[in-house]
């Protein structure tokens, strides 16, 4: 794996030092990604590792590849219809097309509050048989499980300029759920087609 420094505005604070429970046990795992293609593949190598009650929380500035990921876990989760941006609808149910859990894809950019506001969208009826994967989530879903997958997108930069389709992808697991996976989420690194 290649060192690739961050884009240090647009990278949030370390997990592990934001409020709320269950994040004592945080599994990392860094990888870079050189192409959207990559991106995708990254993704369907994740939704390898996920099961029904998996919260899986992206975080990245615009155009960083969140929505490339997260077609990545539809593939590989094998789920109904074309995954894109939930922007303008806030989210959209996938239903698997055998027997694999639905993804339930939600976008909460437009919405400002914590998880007061996303109650609406019943996602903590929807997560114990579905993976729930949130862009923009930070700060307003974490409640929903002490374990969850947290994977940060930062464009890279060199000699001063931002390399147009590299990323540094942060994959990281909070909670017991991904401690017991902490082998898993390490191979990713080493599988993802560069």
């Amino acid at each position: 794996m290649e060192e690739v420094p961050r884009e240090a505005p647009h990278t949030p604070a370390p997990e592990a030092a934001a409020p709320g429970a269950g994040e004592g046990t945080v599994t990392e795992t860094l990888i870079t990604v050189d192409s959207p293609d990559s991106m995708r593949e990254l993704g369907r190598r994740i939704a390898g590792l996920l099961r029904p009650g998996d919260l899986v929380l992206l975080t990245g500035e615009l155009g960083a590849g969140k929505t490339t990921l997260t077609r990545g876990l539809g593939e590989g989760l094998g789920v109904r219809g074309a995954v894109t941006s939930p922007t303008f609808v806030i989210a959209r149910v996938h239903p698997p097309l055998g027997d694999g859990p639905a993804l339930v894809h939600v976008d909460a950019y437009r919405l400002g509050g914590g998880l007061e506001e996303m109650e609406d969208l019943d996602l903590d009826v929807s997560l114990p048989e579905s993976v729930v994967v949130v862009e923009w989530g930070d700060g307003k879903v974490e409640e929903l499980s002490d374990d969850r997958l947290h994977v940060v997108i930062a464009r890279a930069v060199g000699h001063e300029e931002v390399l147009d389709d590299v990323r540094e992808v942060a994959v990281r697991g909070i909670g017991t759920r991904w401690a017991g996976a902490a082998d898993g989420l390490a191979g990713l690194a080493e599988r993802v087609a560069r």
